[in-house]
């Protein structure tokens, strides 16, 4: 089934192949950019914004930092550990261009976590977010770190914001817990000791590793994704062709509420933006709701990415449906199923399409995604990218039917080394250059791709396979449901039934209303046996629901 997609399911004027040689490295990419662009915003973030040129200034100084005061060479690693603030793509791109490799880790990672990721990768230095240094201190005797770099919140704002926010942050909110790392840095003094000293050129190439970008670890510790410069630049151009005719130079404004230590961000705003000369906008915490819709009445944004969890929440958040979204020109959905009934409301509130890919780090992430073309949602998660082949194959080891579940095989440039020092974890899922997913999938006879749901998460009752997202999808139609998880427990009877976990919108909703609305749109064995109403439900960082959280 290799390229199944048609040329109909294309948009004109796509070319069905990229050149994932074009730019020889990130760093290439970069300094091409950040040139031609220099008087263009680049990224904002409360408030206070950097220029390309400014950009450039600021990673070169970082990265000679990083080169002659610290020390690190060519393949260190470099850990960075803070949210969406204004340094971290000062600090990214110090570091690329340097040619170390990137270690992004999640701030709110637990002592745990942050000694394995730390230790698992080798990373050298760190550069942490005072917020989170508490934690580093617990475990930072057991890692290979041996330089500290400390931020803080307010550290790239205007002089008299930036120190409000600090002491607001540590004094009034208490939001600082105390920590001791002798020997550490504050950021603004390496940014100015780094100013003083000459960035060395590095020969960055293709086959250089640019990140080892940590997957969720959801059958066991957390594997580092061996992601090079080559695997980016593929991915940046697939992404860049499948919107072609979409963006224009110098008048683009994303909205990046999803942290760029994910992949998901980090790839589909920061990096597919540069070649644009586009700007970021970046939302530190889009958990506040109030203040993510204050912060978009401020800015004419032309495209927004997020999970489904996000978009719902905006769309019932007050206000958001008062802003102005004449130059919004879409939204895009990623990282977990966009639900109809959220994507239908987004489009009669905004007037815009939300438009779903599929992705995973393995895959830097993206590897199919809806045509921009596309009138309204169709519940696919699209086409495949330019150069991208996919294959579904089913438990015998055979390609599917059209129209049959078989586990979704993704080939192309954008596709992993492998897990770092992880053979027998890479020999899993990597099989003669094609990448095993663990995602289950149908194609029509258009070449559109719909996920089913995971491997793992697929719920057998009584010989039937049960898909959660089906089951999700229903229930969040119920005018008295937010948000919704299903899960299969197990049963004596049929060997699992499900189990569904609610967030009450209408707060006299009862079991028996759930019940009901299910008989009428699921088939007997699909239907919930069991009903739990919970305040919230656990998610990732992004916004991702944990259906394994839900299982304990």
């Amino acid at each position: 089934m290799d390229k199944i997609w048609l040329e109909k399911s294309y948009p004109s004027g796509v070319e069905f192949e990229i050149n994932p040689d074009k730019y020889s490295s990130i760093a290439d990419l970069f300094f091409k950019y950040t040139k031609q662009y220099s008087s263009n915003t680049a990224f904002i973030n409360m408030g206070s914004s950097i220029t390309y040129q400014e950009l450039l200034e600021q990673a070169t100084a970082f990265a000679a930092y990083l080169q002659k005061d610290l020390g690190l060479v060519k393949g260190d690693k470099f850990a960075i550990m803070i949210p969406n603030l204004l340094q971290y793509p000062i600090a990214l791109f110090g570091a690329l261009i340097s040619g170390l490799t990137v270690v992004n880790v999640n701030p709110l990672y637990t002592p745990r976590e942050l000694q394995h990721q730390l230790k698992d990768s080798g990373a050298k230095s760190i550069l942490i977010l005072e917020n989170f240094a508490n934690v580093l201190e617990t475990v930072i005797a057991k890692t290979d770190v041996q330089q500290v770099i400390i931020t803080r919140v307010g550290d790239r704002l205007s002089a008299v914001k930036g120190a409000i926010v600090n002491s607001v942050i540590k004094y009034v909110k208490k939001q600082v817990p105390s920590y001791h790392l002798p020997g550490a840095i504050k950021f603004n003094q390496a940014m100015a000791k780094g100013a003083a000293l000459n960035f060395t050129p590095v020969n960055v190439v293709g086959e250089d590793l640019a990140f080892l970008q940590y997957t969720g670890g959801t059958t066991g510790p957390s594997k580092g994704a061996m992601l090079t410069h080559r695997n980016l630049i593929a991915n940046v151009e697939q992404s860049n062709a499948s919107t072609k005719n979409v963006y224009e130079v110098g008048n683009e404004m994303m909205v990046t509420a999803l942290p760029l230590y994910h992949i998901f961000a980090l790839t589909s705003n920061c990096l597919c933006f540069i070649p644009f000369g586009g700007a970021n906008l970046l939302i530190t915490n889009p958990r506040d709701m109030p203040g993510f819709v204050k912060e978009l009445g401020k800015y004419p944004f032309t495209a927004i990415t997020g999970v489904n969890t996000l978009f719902n929440g905006l769309l019932h958040t007050p206000g958001f449906d008062k802003l102005d979204f004449s130059t919004l020109k879409l939204g895009f959905g990623g990282g977990m199923a966009v639900q109809r009934p959220v994507a239908e409301l987004w489009e009669k509130v905004t007037g815009t399409r939300l438009l779903e890919g599929y992705g995973l780090t393995e895959c830097s992430p993206l590897v199919t995604m809806s045509p921009y073309t596309q009138e309204s949602y169709n519940g696919s998660i699209g086409v495949p990218a330019p150069s991208t082949d996919v294959r579904l194959i089913g438990d015998d080891g055979e390609e599917v039917a059209i129209g049959q579940p078989g586990e979704m095989w993704v080939k192309g440039p954008q596709v992993m080394k492998g897990y770092y020092n992880r053979q027998d974890a890479t020999d899993e899922v990597l099989k003669d250059g094609w990448l095993a997913t663990g995602d289950i999938a149908t194609v029509d006879e258009e070449g559109f791709f719909r996920i089913v749901d995971r491997k793992k998460d697929m719920i057998i009752v009584s010989g039937f396979n049960v898909f959660p997202n089906e089951i999700e999808e229903v229930l969040v139609m119920h005018a008295g449901i937010l948000e919704a998880a299903a899960i299969g427990v197990k049963n004596d009877a049929t060997g699992e039934a499900v189990k569904v976990f609610i967030v009450k919108k209408d707060p006299d909703l009862t079991e028996q209303d759930v019940f009901d609305h299910c008989n009428e749109m699921l088939t007997n064995y699909k239907r919930p046996k069991f009903v739990e109403f919970m305040v919230e439900l656990p998610k990732t960082n992004v916004g991702k629901v944990l259906r394994k959280e839900l299982r304990k």
